[in-house]
């Protein structure tokens, strides 16, 4: 699955081998998001790891900020 924009938020669901997988990647992904200093919703169920992503500052909008970190975040996949 691909980010997906509905309800004003750019979300997707990735999935992993297992829950050590899933967490690593949780941890880089919270690493960018500092650095950026921008700040997902998400959860985490074992080997999935679901992503929502808005800028609160712009009214909980998708904007540019949203779409460059989304791009960051698939860099750490692909």
């Amino acid at each position: 699955m691909k980010w997906e924009e509905k309800n004003d938020e750019l979300v997707r669901i990735f999935k992993f081998k297992d829950f050590n997988e899933a967490f690593g990647f949780m941890s880089r992904v919270a690493l960018l998001c500092e650095k950026a200093n921008h700040h997902p919703t998400w959860t985490n169920t074992w080997n999935m790891v679901e992503i929502h992503l808005s800028t609160h500052d712009a009214g909980n909008k998708v904007t540019h900020k949203d779409r460059e970190l989304a791009k960051e975040i698939d860099k750490l996949i692909y």
